[in-house]
């Protein structure tokens, strides 16, 4: 057998990219999408023990985090949800060195939630120049990082002041016909994107429900399942993949970018969405979360990701095509959240974040049917006895 896509995909990562920050257009920022690629190479360190994982994480971390537990390029007072994202690696380098400087680096990045500006109810503001908004794609960004500095540093902190992000941003982005989430909710009802009565945007953009399900699974693994609103994230997991599921293309297995209007003209199967669900459903099922019902759902989508985005380059590296680089709403661009916005944005081959939950759903996948594979021989011989 020959080696495993996540392998084949960290390799090409590191061949092509050994400092993530060197990349084309991210001239050394405190960029979130090193966080998801890094994540991914976390994923396959835990499961392989391979040190070169945990070094390329350590190499790409430290450029930022100096001894002083100061990050490169961060400014707390810009209360950008996005620049939290990164500090998830923190705990791994912190457990793996004992080095204060991660330790001090995380303290940084939790300071500012404390102060970071929220809605009526307690949601995070996505950023101080998006008041009042909600954004799918900040439940990624914070949320897991927020969850996990509590549970490792911060004994007797509000694990309901986490749960409830989830809670708040389903109550006012759910679409109750469709079971779909918009992308971004106004509690203000002001912006030029919003719908003026319901503050929410126009469309169900794949990635920001990725995002999102990427974040629930991710903190769902870490919740007590004692705590109070355990339950009630299972369920908003489960009904928002049920929900995606029915718009799953017959054909090829993923999904769109504006996941519902598959037939209209420029639409187009987008890799980093259809990458995000997987993993969702790869890891829900791992963690009990979802019924085997599901594995057919994930055989079907992981395999559309291999046929429909994936080609090896002659130097045998990984292109992951069709990701849409960016997607956002308002802002000095004055994005308006339309279906011809969300496609009109350019597609690329490689982009970070698509690599990145990429990677990671080959982790969850691989390592999730390798497992079964293990469980099941061990049955089959258990039988014969």
């Amino acid at each position: 057998m020959g080696k495993q896509w996540a392998v084949r995909t960290a390799e090409s990562i590191m061949e092509r990219l050994p400092r993530l920050y060197q990349d084309k257009g991210y001239n050394g920022k405190w960029s979130y999408d090193y966080g998801v690629v890094l994540k991914g190479f976390e994923l396959l360190w835990k499961q392989t023990g391979d040190r070169k994982y945990f070094d390329y994480i350590a190499d790409n971390m430290n450029y930022f985090i100096q001894e002083d537990g100061s990050i490169r390029g961060y400014r707390q007072d810009e209360y950008n949800i996005d620049h939290i994202n990164n500090g998830k690696l923190l705990f791994t380098l912190y457990a793996e060195t004992s080095l204060e400087k991660y330790r001090l680096a995380a303290d940084s990045l939790r300071e500012q939630l404390r102060t970071h500006p929220r809605t009526s109810e307690g949601a995070f503001w996505h950023k101080s120049i998006y008041p009042y908004q909600i954004w799918l794609d900040g439940l990624y960004m914070g949320s897991p990082f927020y969850l996990q500095y509590l549970l490792a540093f911060e004994e007797g902190g509000s694990l309901t002041d986490v749960t409830k992000q989830f809670i708040v941003c389903e109550k006012h982005t759910k679409d109750h016909a469709t079971g779909l989430l918009f992308h971004a909710w106004d509690e203000q009802k002001v912006q030029p994107w919003c719908n003026p009565e319901t503050g929410l945007s126009a469309n169900f953009w794949g990635r920001s429900m990725g995002w999102y399900l990427m974040a629930l699974v991710d903190v769902l693994e870490m919740l007590p399942e004692d705590h109070a609103d355990y339950a009630e994230l299972v369920r908003i997991l489960r009904d928002t993949l049920t929900a995606l599921e029915k718009f799953q293309d017959a054909e090829a297995g993923v999904w769109y970018q504006v996941v519902n209007l598959g037939e209209r003209k420029g639409n187009y199967l987008e890799a980093s969405a259809s990458s995000m669900i997987v993993y969702a459903i790869g890891k829900g099922i791992r963690l009990g979360l979802l019924d085997a019902g599901w594995n057919v759902v994930l055989d079907r989508a992981y395999e559309g990701l291999i046929t429909e985005f994936v080609l090896e380059t002659k130097e045998g590296w990984v292109n992951l095509n069709k990701n849409c680089q960016v997607a956002g709403l308002g802002g000095a661009d004055k994005r308006d959240g339309t279906y011809a916005y969300y496609i009109s944005e350019p597609i690329i081959t490689n982009d970070q974040k698509g690599l990145g939950a990429f990677l990671q759903a080959c982790g969850e996948y691989e390592h999730l049917r390798a497992g079964q594979l293990t469980a099941e021989k061990g049955g089959s011989h258990a039988a014969g006895i």
